[in-house]
């Protein structure tokens, strides 16, 4: 990593990413909890990748809050900063002015979700084709901690990855719990267990955020009705669709057209 910038540049930069720290347990210096805490207090985005999680919490940045570091470090980090809550299990945490994410892939994850959320889901998507990786894994996935060895080991065919291809290819239709399960050949039952097991989620609730984001690049690539699009990623009507996207994202679906539309 190339930084060709001192200090100053906090003065200025709209989002500060502090990368892994090494070793974990190093102070920071104060010019550096100092600026940090003069960009956030100016309004900047602080997002960290990995160890980075403790030069924000050294900064005081993190007290009261939910954060996230590489599984490896989170009881180390916990018993160094008791008054951040920190969860072990979770891909990132985004605040809004502050975010924290866990080992290095899921850095790449917390980075791709700012990217859309600034920038919109069918760009984020674009970035991370070019990157050969999943356009969206959402923060509250569970990170892929080592196992103790007595362990015994995942099988191949408890992957979710050949339902999940499926399901984003049949959002128009309805699909529910039972016909996942019974398109993986699984019970109901065992269908949610390895959802909340390997996406820390059940299926309704995936099955629901890719329906929003496939009405966010249709919104975005499309001059599709409101109502044509909740048709087609399966949410009925503009009705329901405009109360998810309020729910989840906070805005109506024609605010967000108007912010992100690319036609």
């Amino acid at each position: 990593m190339l930084v060709d910038a001192g200090l100053e540049a906090l003065g200025e930069a709209d989002t500060v990413i502090v990368p892994g720290w090494q070793p974990p347990d190093a102070p920071a210096s104060p010019a550096v909890i100092e600026a940090l805490r003069a960009a956030h207090g100016r309004g900047a985005r602080i997002v960290t990748i990995c160890t980075g999680a403790r030069v924000l919490a050294q900064a005081g940045l993190l007290d009261g809050r939910r954060a996230t570091t590489h599984w490896r470090h989170s009881a180390q980090f916990a018993a160094a900063f008791p008054e951040v809550r920190v969860d072990p299990d979770v891909l990132f945490v985004d605040h809004g002015d502050v975010a924290t994410s866990a080992g290095t892939g899921a850095g790449i994850d917390l980075c791709l979700h700012l990217v859309r959320s600034d920038h919109g889901a069918a760009y984020a998507a674009q970035i991370a084709r070019s990157m050969v990786l999943p356009p969206h894994r959402e923060g509250s996935q569970l990170q892929y901690a080592a196992h103790p060895a007595q362990s015994a080991p995942a099988k191949a065919d408890d992957s979710l990855a050949p339902l999940l291809e499926w399901a984003t290819s049949q959002l128009d239709a309805r699909l529910t719990l039972d016909r996942l399960a019974e398109r993986a050949g699984l019970s109901s039952r065992t269908l949610a267990r390895r959802f909340t097991e390997q996406l820390g989620t059940s299926p309704g609730q995936w099955l629901l955020l890719q329906r929003l984001d496939a009405a966010r690049a249709l919104l975005e690539q499309t001059n599709l009705p409101i109502d044509a699009i909740a048709t087609r990623v399966g949410l009925a009507s503009a009705v329901n669709l405009r109360r998810r996207f309020r729910a989840h994202l906070g805005t109506t679906p024609g605010a967000y057209r108007r912010t992100f539309s690319e036609t």
